[in-house]
């Protein structure tokens, strides 16, 4: 180690009796220590003696109890204070706790008649990982890793069944959406589109927020995955218009705009995709299995005569009460066209490489509208649209990998749909749904009174399901089977259980393809993303089987 030339501090000596040298040498080697160590006793008469310390390679020197521990340094004479203590870095132990409880306790209650214990088992790290989700003692993949580990370790589940959720093209495809936001904010594209937005609709918060909601509603019906119109058109554009206007994560402005905007598009996007039978790619299905259990066909025009006003009333009632109850700070910002007429003259005329995004993006909106007749799917034209931003250099792949959220949430989402999938394969959901008909059928209540009971069990179930055709696929005909049973007009009953299984998207942050893409922005907390879905929840229901009702009524439904 190279000797380290350490200044001697001034000390009180008589000139007689100064040491003649000037700087001393130190080595870190006892002898050297040594030689130190005298030289400094030479002079014990005199006191006190400085502390020295010799970062790295330091030493101590302690000669008896009563005299001075001297260390050498090489920052000089100061006195080294005491390291801190390093924050904890593992998980928040109370949230943990809160999980594994709940987990250990449902796998120790009885097995109920008619469930297989790995069902049951599964059901309990399920549960646990929906609890670990919401009370986040490690963030959300983290989190969903662990369920997995667990039913691995527990062989409730074997390693390829356990991840086959990220086989499933959904998680992907909200994966991709993030980085063509990404694209969208680079290129500043997003920022063109959000100015024009704001020189239109700018003057009020809920008047922007209204412009977003029926652009999405009129393309509702041209694309059919709503993953894809929330995270590859509105999310992007959302964002933009949050930067916009000084709404930012993070920083503590995320409710000038970001959270009510953010909450107001996904909660929409659900009423938006119940309005249409191309709104949602499950919706066929619901159509598919009302054919196979009523022999009655539900056509693209029948949909949408029945689901235009509940629907409509919803797209104005919904952003509305979330403005009540869980405002932009900022409501009204009169010059806010002005601003934004100046902004876009500043930008001047789109680069290249907005241009090459502009066009990337109707490629791939082009490929999701037309994607049924040309045999391309969502998640395809998504991979061909990202290689086209990857070769012509508009995005990078560091970026991508740096794109932190889109990995975490690929992670969350495809553990809960495995966990979820299984839970419908070992038979639990029929189960469910057999003894929920059992106990309907068994009040002797009038076919009004049961549908509604059946229908609010339908939706509040969609709290252990990560996706809406997974749902659809394990009860819907069950429910309806047993509606129709009990007097409730089949058609009616298999139109109103449709709708919903759209509806019932907007209750967690996991239950339909849209709610992933919009939480993953971190403007609005978990807990108040749960909160407020529940909230509007009940509107939805109130304005579909209250003014829907009424309406269907009308049409001659019921």
């Amino acid at each position: 180690m190279a000797s380290m030339p350490l200044a001697t501090p001034s000390l009180p000596l008589p000139s007689s009796k100064r040491p003649s040298f000037k700087y001393l040498q130190l080595r870190s080697s006892p002898s050297l220590a040594s030689i130190h160590l005298s030289c400094l006793r030479r002079h014990s008469s005199f006191s006190p003696i400085p502390s020295f310390t010799l970062s790295k390679s330091a030493f101590n020197i302690k000669p008896s109890p009563k005299r001075h521990i001297v260390r050498a340094s090489a920052a000089g004479a100061s006195v080294s204070p005491a390291p801190a203590a390093q924050p904890w870095q593992g998980a928040a132990i109370k949230p943990l706790l809160a999980s594994m409880a709940t987990g250990v306790i449902l796998w120790f209650v009885p097995v109920p008649s008619g469930v297989s214990k790995n069902a049951w088992q599964l059901l309990a790290i399920f549960l646990a990982t929906i609890v670990g989700i919401i009370t986040q003692p490690l963030p959300l993949g983290a989190v969903a890793v662990l369920g997995l580990g667990v039913s691995v370790l527990t062989k409730t589940l074997t390693f390829a069944a356990a991840f086959s959720g990220f086989g499933d093209p959904i998680p992907w495809l909200i994966c991709l959406a993030f980085f063509f936001a990404r694209g969208f904010i680079k290129t500043g594209l997003g920022n063109r589109i959000a100015y024009q937005f704001v020189s239109l609709f700018g003057s009020s918060s809920l008047g922007l927020g209204y412009s977003l909601v029926f652009s999405e509603a009129l393309l509702a019906p041209a694309i059919p995955s709503v993953s894809a119109r929330a995270g590859g058109i509105f999310l992007p554009l959302a964002k933009s218009l949050c930067v916009a206007c000084g709404s930012n994560v993070g920083d503590g402005t995320e409710n000038r705009l970001g959270s009510w905007l953010t909450l107001t598009c996904f909660q929409t996007s659900v009423i938006s995709s119940a309005m249409f039978l191309t709104g949602m790619a499950a919706n066929p299905l619901c159509a598919n299995l009302t054919q196979n259990s009523i022999n009655q066909t539900i056509g693209w025009l029948d949909w949408a005569k029945a689901a235009i006003v509940p629907g409509l009333l919803s797209l104005i009632v919904v952003p509305f009460v979330l403005y009540v109850v869980y405002p932009p700070t900022v409501k009204s910002s009169p010059d806010a066209p002005k601003l934004a007429r100046e902004k876009l003259q500043n930008m001047g005329p789109m680069s290249l490489n907005e241009k090459i995004m502009a066009g990337t993006l109707l490629i791939t909106v082009g490929l999701w509208v037309f994607g049924g007749v040309l045999n391309v799917d969502a998640v395809s034209a998504a991979i061909l649209g990202l290689a086209v931003l990857l070769v012509s250099g508009v995005v990078t792949w560091k970026e991508c990998l740096a794109e932190g959220v889109a990995w975490d949430t690929l992670t969350w989402f495809a553990a809960l749909i495995a966990m979820a999938s299984y839970l419908n394969k070992y038979g639990l959901i029929s189960w469910f749904s057999e003894t929920v008909v059992k106990f309907v059928g068994g009040l002797g209540l009038s076919w009004q009174l049961s549908f509604g009971i059946l229908v609010l069990l339908y939706f509040y179930s969609h709290y252990f399901f990560a996706s809406g055709a997974a749902h659809i696929g394990a009860m819907f005909t069950a429910f309806l089977s047993v509606a129709s049973a009990l007097g409730t007009p089949p058609y009616f009953g298999a139109m109103v259980l449709s709708f919903l299984s759209n509806l019932m998207g907007g209750l967690t942050h996991y239950g339909i393809g849209s709610a992933p893409v919009f939480y993953g922005a971190n403007y609005v907390p978990l807990a108040q993303w749960w909160g407020y879905g529940f909230l509007i929840s009940i509107v939805n229901i109130i304005i579909w089987l209250g003014v829907g009702g009424a309406w269907w009524k009308f049409i001659g439904l019921w």
